[in-house]
């Protein structure tokens, strides 16, 4: 099973960035992880649906050799962030040629607030269902991020109530994706 991975934040120093890296270790040899950069994307342009830019063309033709799609995402003013708003309409785009419907996604996030990220994880469900991806419904994490709880060398989770939330979500995620197969 390949599983592309987006975090939404653009930072090198992301906590969601860590809590993937947790999840990676929890999910081992399961799937196959792997990153879809959407660093590189320009902001969307209409203008650009007919000569669409080599990192969009790019985007789009990984997110057709994946089996399914985690997400990982900060939130920025009540909101998703910016970047991943980005790539979600240059991967539906231009009109006719969405890459996403299909497949089968999976929200996660943290935050240094309380609420962790839920405003900005039920947004990106919103679209996410507009773009005709079925999403993993339960179990929902929104963490408030605590560093303590990770390694910080290897990025594993350390904390045993954390690990336990993260092996729950990761065994129905990967249940989710075998459930929706894309390329049957």
């Amino acid at each position: 099973m390949r599983i592309g991975t987006i975090v939404g934040s653009l930072s090198a120093v992301s906590i969601n960035r860590r809590i993937l890296a947790a999840l990676t270790e929890i999910i081992g040899d399961r799937a196959e992880l792997v990153d879809v950069r959407i660093d590189d994307l320009p902001l969307y342009n209409r203008d650009l649906d007919d000569r669409f830019p080599a990192e969009a063309v790019r985007f789009k033709a990984q997110l057709g050799e994946v089996d399914g799609l985690i997400l990982v995402t900060p939130e920025y003013n009540r909101s998703m962030p910016a970047a991943l708003k980005n790539a979600l309409e240059w991967g539906s785009r231009p009109g006719g040629e969405n890459a996403f419907p299909g497949i089968p996604a999976g929200v996660l996030g943290a935050s240094g607030g309380r609420l962790g990220t839920a405003l900005a994880q039920h947004q990106l469900r919103e679209v996410l269902a507009y773009l005709d991806m079925p999403t993993l419904g339960q179990p929902e994490v929104y963490l408030t991020f605590d560093a303590s709880e990770l390694d910080p060398v290897t990025g594993a989770a350390t904390d045993p109530a954390l690990r336990r939330r993260l092996e729950r979500w990761s065994a129905r995620f990967l249940a989710h994706v075998e459930r929706h197969p894309r390329h049957a």
